[in-house]
């Protein structure tokens, strides 16, 4: 996707010693990522080798993970000094991998959960952007916000190796990753909790196969696989048997809110954009910005954009802080994905047929913005599970 106007971006919650890194970011996806995204999404070879550029590019520039531990790769930056900085990295969907963050979940959940040997064979090389991985938990016919229901298996061989078992679907990027972790039943039956395991699966595994792409809303990056008696040794097992979804879920919270201050950086993406079209887009009277219909979206995005990063900000500090912030989280997700969604709605407006095209972002970041309302949980789930938290304590207002 291109952009037709340079990206800008504001400085909230940013501390001062962070600012000036912010602005290298904010440049160097405006400079670098942005007129290659076209060629990013189509993937492929010509997409693995402009990835490769921009890494080695963003190594020179010292902008290189971020937020990753020290002991692995990483710069070691705590969540509450990243943030801002995510919210510039996110304004492009490719942004973390080319600034080597994207890893961030997959590297804790190894560093965290893994075998020794999983840390030797996989971990710097995955910080460093040498592996890529992907995580497959939801199947087809089953909810992907009940994976108690999970029907994919592992059984114990006679060597002590597992044998794994299943079909996933929905699993991201999943043609250029390396590895895989798995959740599959090893003990008990649906629904039980207890008996569900996390396995990291080599893709080049014999029987290991991709099945088909799924293009979302027309854009493709989403897989289904099959894995049929795939071998997995013992120690690939993440965590322990049967604590897969306990893994699982030491990821949502974070995982949740780094998802939600990359859609405040494409919102502002968007917002941009239909900035400069009211300001310079000339009528027989006057230009696009002097009309009030227009001057109403810019003024309810405006208002989306400023209401809904306070409560980002504030999931960010409780999980800073080491508090728990499912309320949180909840809350910051459904408002940043419907705030999304309503600022490339607005600008798409704004723009008129001329968007409906190849020729700006916009496209791609309406797509977004819809997804966002269903990916890491649907705002359904969300609100209920807000909804039910504060009814059974005093959570405050």
């Amino acid at each position: 996707m291109q952009s037709q106007v340079p990206v800008t971006y504001g400085l909230p919650h940013c501390p001062h010693g962070m600012r000036e890194v912010r602005d290298q970011i904010a440049e160097f996806v405006r400079r670098r990522i942005v007129p290659r995204e076209d060629v990013l999404d189509r993937g492929g070879s010509d997409a693995t080798a402009a990835l490769r550029t921009l890494q080695g590019a963003a190594r020179q520039q010292g902008l290189w993970a971020l937020p990753l531990p020290v002991g692995i790769g990483g710069q070691g930056l705590p969540l509450a000094l990243y943030a801002p900085l995510a919210e510039a990295e996110g304004a492009s969907d490719h942004g973390p991998a080319a600034l080597g963050s994207a890893t961030l979940l997959d590297a804790l959940t190894l560093q965290q959960h893994g075998s020794q040997r999983v840390h030797d064979l996989f971990l710097k090389r995955l910080v460093a952007g040498e592996l890529r991985m992907s995580f497959a938990m939801t199947e087809p016919g089953t909810p992907g916000t009940e994976p108690r229901l999970t029907e994919a298996r592992a059984e114990r061989a006679a060597d002590g190796s597992w044998r794994v078992s299943g079909r996933k679907w929905f699993v991201g990027a999943a043609a250029e990753a390396d590895l895989v972790a798995v959740l599959a039943r090893t003990d008990g039956t649906a629904p039980d909790p207890e008996g569900l395991s996390l396995f990291l699966v080599p893709t080049d595994a014999p029987g290991f196969q991709l099945v088909r792409e799924l293009p979302v809303l027309g854009t493709g990056g989403q897989w289904e696989i099959e894995l049929d008696e795939v071998a997995v040794d013992d120690d690939f097992l993440i965590g322990g048997r049967g604590k897969g979804l306990s893994v699982a879920g030491s990821r949502l919270q974070l995982g949740r809110t780094l998802s939600c201050l990359h859609w405040l950086g494409q919102a502002r993406r968007a917002f941009d954009l239909m900035r400069e079209r009211a300001v310079h887009r000339t009528r027989t009277q006057g230009t696009l910005g002097d009309l009030q219909l227009v001057q109403s979206h810019v003024f309810e995005s405006l208002l989306a954009l400023r209401t809904t990063r306070p409560l980002v900000y504030e999931a960010v500090a409780r999980l800073d802080a080491g508090l728990d912030a499912h309320v949180e989280v909840g809350l910051a997700k459904v408002a940043a994905a419907r705030m999304l969604q309503q600022v490339t709605d607005a600008a798409i407006q704004v723009h008129g047929a001329a968007d409906l095209g190849p020729d700006t972002a916009l496209p791609s970041l309406f797509r977004n913005g819809r997804m966002a309302r269903i990916v890491d949980g649907p705002d359904e789930l969300h609100i209920t599970s807000v909804a039910g938290r504060v009814l059974r304590t005093d959570h405050g207002v």
